[in-house]
């Protein structure tokens, strides 16, 4: 579609994305603006969400809010449903990642990969959910997994596991919330260029006894299309997804991944 047709069809809409205040969130919070959707920019890093949300001018505000906390979600939501009077649609792109050997993980690791990659997800679209089903009005709902939701990931373990979670809760929400015209579907980036996957690149060298340039190298080999992943490849996708060319799309995981995985 066309940037002007859904730019007409969204514009007036209202979402929330989390995550928002860097990388990937911050690319879907701008698109989503570019197309006349205002935005509530919701991160952890409440400075940073109000930052972004500066940048991107009156349509928007920030929000501090912390995905694993069912208290912090349902007050970030009240906020915005007390200014606008409701939202329409939900990217939930808040994550996290730490890198390990499988046989190294520790227990803090895998419950910070799960309570943000999967709990975070599970409560902001329950919370969702529970406001566009009492509103009665077609919603969205864009779940942000991952390539390693996909195929397992070596060193990346337990986030593989929390985003294959995050793909299985996408496929059963969407079968439920299907009748009442509540889309869910989520997106698979593969390897995107933002401050995690610098932070991630430093690890598996470390981890691989290789150098920094080496695992860059490494991403673009496995990638098709021969060049790192942006944040804003992305989000055009979150985009598409929430705008009503994808009107007949739910329970989806689509990868965005410049052909690392086509299946």
């Amino acid at each position: 579609m066309e940037h002007g047709r859904i730019a007409e069809e969204l514009a007036g809409r209202k979402a929330i994305v989390t995550g928002a205040g860097s990388g990937i969130g911050k690319a879907i919070a701008t698109a989503f603006v570019r197309h006349g959707v205002s935005v509530a920019v919701a991160d952890i890093n409440g400075d940073a969400a109000a930052a972004v949300a500066t940048k991107l001018g009156s349509s928007s505000f920030g929000l501090a809010m912390d995905v694993s906390k069912r208290d912090s979600v349902e007050a970030g939501f009240r906020t915005v449903i007390d200014r606008w009077g409701g939202f329409d649609i939900l990217a939930a792109n808040a994550g996290v990642s730490t890198m390990n050997r499988a046989v190294d993980i520790t227990d803090k690791e895998w419950d910070f990969n799960f309570d943000v990659n999967i709990r975070g997800v599970f409560l902001t679209n329950q919370i969702a959910a529970r406001h566009f089903l009492a509103a009665g009005k077609p919603a969205v709902i864009v779940n942000t997994a991952s390539l390693a939701a996909k195929v397992g990931a070596p060193l990346l373990a337990h986030y593989s596991a929390s985003k294959f979670a995050v793909l299985g809760w996408t496929q059963a929400l969407a079968r439920e919330l299907a009748p009442n015209n509540i889309r869910v579907n989520a997106v698979c980036p593969g390897f995107v260029k933002t401050s995690m996957q610098s932070r991630e690149i430093e690890w598996e060298a470390q981890l691989r006894g290789v150098t920094p340039e080496r695992v860059i190298a490494d991403y673009v080999a496995q990638t098709p299309l021969g060049r790192l992943e942006e944040p804003e490849d992305v989000a055009d996708l979150v985009v598409f997804l929430a705008s009503d060319g994808a009107r007949f799309m739910t329970g989806q995981g689509i990868n965005v991944t410049g052909g690392v995985y086509t299946t």
